[in-house]
């Protein structure tokens, strides 16, 4: 029986998304955004229909933001199908970076072109892996540090919230680079509670954690977008300097949303203009685009 997928909204026009309320400083990075353009393979059993997202969308919305950097990631409806992300790599040139998904292998050879081009992380869906036992996902996290490791890329966590709460332990002692997604993803309606976000931003504190505050109405849900400011603000209070911004550009499945709404959140979770330079800046320059 055929699935009825959701259908994502059009894209609103680059222009009528609100302008920065502060001075966005030389060098800002959107580290989360996604396209798509026909003609790529799409992955088995996708989670929505083809979306209104093409880079030339996505390049007028950063003109008109004023932002300057960007971080492709690859969206599961590719699958580890990187061959649009790579495309996109050699049209934007070196202002951009990208995280792939891949196989547990695909061949070296592979992701040492992949680095030429300008990945720097791999991404792993542990919402694709959120049934298997514990131990298997942090076997498979290792692994996958092993194929990053020689690169110097770092790990990207697309992750539960349930999972990243069971992982925290692992997190306490794990060396490599990583990031996670969408501010941890702990939402209420998953039973996620205050003192599970209190550890989290203790393994924040760490060498090697980093948080992306992309995504905040994914925690939000029907609520408003204020409903997650408390936990914006405690994460800037913990460590801005292992901080990202994402806008999670083009907001599946919601095309109309307002992503300079989204950048403007930083006006009241980081009101210091030190702190944003880390979120906006430094922290991506170290994580992306060092060499």
């Amino acid at each position: 029986m055929a699935v009825d997928l959701p259908k994502p909204t059009p894209m609103r026009a680059a222009d009528t998304n609100t302008r920065p309320v502060f001075e966005l400083p030389t060098g800002s990075c959107d580290t989360h955004f996604h396209v798509f353009e026909p003609g790529y393979p799409v992955a088995p059993n996708p989670l929505y229909q083809f979306p209104d997202g093409t880079l030339r969308q996505y390049l007028d919305m950063t003109r008109w933001l004023g932002i300057d950097r960007v971080v492709l990631v690859q969206p599961t409806y590719y699958g580890t199908d990187n061959s649009l992300l790579l495309d996109v790599l050699k049209k934007v040139g070196p202002r951009c970076r990208a995280v792939v998904r891949i196989e547990d292998d695909t061949p070296d050879s592979e992701l040492d072109h992949y680095h030429a081009l300008g990945v720097r992380a791999i991404r792993l869906d542990l919402f694709a892996r959120s049934s298997w036992p514990l131990a298997d996902i942090t076997d498979y996290i290792r692994k996958m540090a092993e194929r990053a490791r020689p690169r110097g890329w770092h790990l990207q966590f697309y992750t539960p919230g349930r999972i990243v709460r069971d992982l925290l332990p692992f997190f306490a002692d794990f060396e490599d680079t990583f990031v996670i997604d969408h501010m941890g993803y702990m939402k209420e309606s998953d039973g996620l509670t205050g003192a599970d976000f209190e550890r989290l931003l203790r393994i924040l504190d760490l060498g090697s954690c980093h948080i992306k505050l992309s995504g905040p109405y994914r925690i939000a849900q029907d609520k408003p977008l204020s409903s997650v400011a408390h936990l914006g603000r405690a994460l800037v209070a913990a460590r801005p300097d292992r901080l990202l911004w994402g806008s999670d550009w083009p907001h599946l499945t919601n095309g109309q949303r307002d992503t300079g709404e989204l950048l403007n959140l930083l006006a009241h979770w980081a009101p210091n203009e030190r702190d944003r330079q880390e979120i906006l800046v430094e922290s991506p320059e170290r994580l992306f685009f060092l060499e």
